[in-house]
């Protein structure tokens, strides 16, 4: 399926989508919590019910209705009647490997052709640290994975390159019956280990942690409660909305999002306004219009997911946009640095790749047939590109969309965008 995206003038209002990374980590702690959750506002993509899905599996009831009810295990997952299928939600493997790793037998998670080509292996040395056995069934840090709980504590150290790893350890240590200590050495996106500390202090769990996220040492023997939760708009989501107010013909406002939440993608209002993009913080929304823009050198250890979509403002701004401390954009669903120098190219612009990041130079571009290599963040980026320059722009692999933002064509539709699937 392709999306097809042409020069368009955008006016209105739209309503974020919730955001992936609350969702997730909501049902999970709800799922091995002792009671009844409420998670209000889920987001009903396919991560979010990936994880949902998985829940269940391990023995948490869910109702999957407007608000998702949950009525967890007691800190006692079940093991599973079958492989435990996360899809494409990578953030979903790693968590449910902890659970996994509760649980007093033995289980197999796997997941489509993108996840099975991602690696775990940081986290499979982690959890064996304190005490689990799981391995790769191929013996090379991919999966399928094999866990055979139950974790017993103690010490481990682990390589932070996807923050996932770390937010595993930290919702899953508290249950075990010993306390954990464990190292993290070359710390990658801050932001989420943040945020799964915010689900913890809301839970009461006793922790203790360095200020620069390096340490952590996690108190045993404890449990979670059910609780009533409620999850904010997705920044992550909100960046496409963002860029396409940027460089459309548009007079746009964001709603839904709390510019006090934890989430790192927040970072990129901050970085467009730096550009000259004309960002405000207006009746309760985030308003977008057109602005001349001025590349500049971004930091993106905190937001590497922002990287396909900040590669395309790069190619509208004047001088060189540089976009560093990215490495690990290259283990998401594809090498998104790759991915984005190769399509952009496509378009027209001058795109220069280094082993972190990317150098964009301004470029005039113009639309034609692109890959989006299966990659919701590629599609997205690429599409909302094509809104931006004369000429016809067509993303194949457009379905992947349904991974984070399902009612992405429609809400573009909905603030004039030329845009269709076909």
């Amino acid at each position: 399926m392709r999306m097809i995206s042409e020069k368009s003038t955008l006016r209105g209002e739209v309503l974020i989508p919730t955001s992936k990374s609350h969702t997730i980590r909501a049902v999970t702690i709800a799922g091995l919590a002792h009671g009844k959750s409420i998670i209000r506002h889920p987001l009903e993509s396919g991560d979010g019910l990936a994880a949902a899905r998985a829940a269940g599996m391990f023995g948490a009831t869910i109702d999957l209705g407007g608000s998702w009810a949950v009525e967890g295990v007691g800190g006692i997952p079940r093991v599973p009647d079958n492989v435990v299928d996360v899809a494409n939600s990578g953030t979903t493997m790693n968590f449910y490997m902890g659970t996994a790793s509760l649980a007093e037998g033995t289980t197999v998670l796997s997941g489509d052709h993108q996840i099975v080509r991602r690696s775990v292996q940081p986290l499979i040395e982690a959890l064996n640290g304190l005490g689990g056995a799981v391995y790769s069934t191929r013996n090379n840090g991919l999966p399928p994975v094999v866990v055979r709980g139950r974790l017993k504590g103690g010490k481990t150290r682990l390589r932070g390159i996807v923050s996932q790893y770390v937010s595993s350890l930290l919702i899953h240590c508290p249950l075990i019956e010993r306390d954990s200590e464990f190292e993290v050495y070359d710390v990658h996106e801050k932001p989420y280990i943040r945020m799964t500390l915010k689900w913890l202090d809301c839970q009461g769990i006793r922790y203790e942690s360095s200020d620069d996220l390096s340490r952590f040492k996690i108190f045993g023997g404890q449990s979670y409660h059910g609780q009533d939760v409620t999850i904010p708009g997705d920044f992550s989501s909100a960046t496409f909305f963002l860029i396409a107010g940027v460089l459309c013909d548009a007079d746009i406002t964001l709603l839904g999002l709390d510019m006090n939440d934890v989430q790192g993608d927040k970072k990129v209002v901050t970085c467009l306004q730096e550009m000259g993009a004309p960002i405000r913080l207006e009746n309760g929304g985030v308003r977008v219009r057109q602005g001349a823009l001025q590349g500049i050198e971004i930091d993106m250890a905190d937001i590497p997911d922002a990287l396909p979509a900040m590669a395309v403002v790069g190619c509208f701004a004047r001088g060189k946009t540089v976009l560093r401390n990215a490495a690990n954009a290259r283990l998401k669903e594809t090498d998104r640095i790759s991915v984005m120098a190769a399509e952009l190219g496509r378009l027209g612009a001058r795109v220069e790749e280094l082993p972190d990041g990317m150098i964009i130079h301004e470029s005039k571009l113009k639309g034609c047939p692109v890959r989006g290599y299966g990659d919701h963040r590629v599609v997205m980026s690429l599409s909302v590109a094509g809104l931006a320059i004369p000429g016809r722009t067509e993303v194949d692999t457009a379905e992947a969309v349904e991974v984070t933002v399902p009612n992405f064509l429609q809400l573009i539709q909905g603030l004039g965008g030329k845009m269709n699937r076909e």
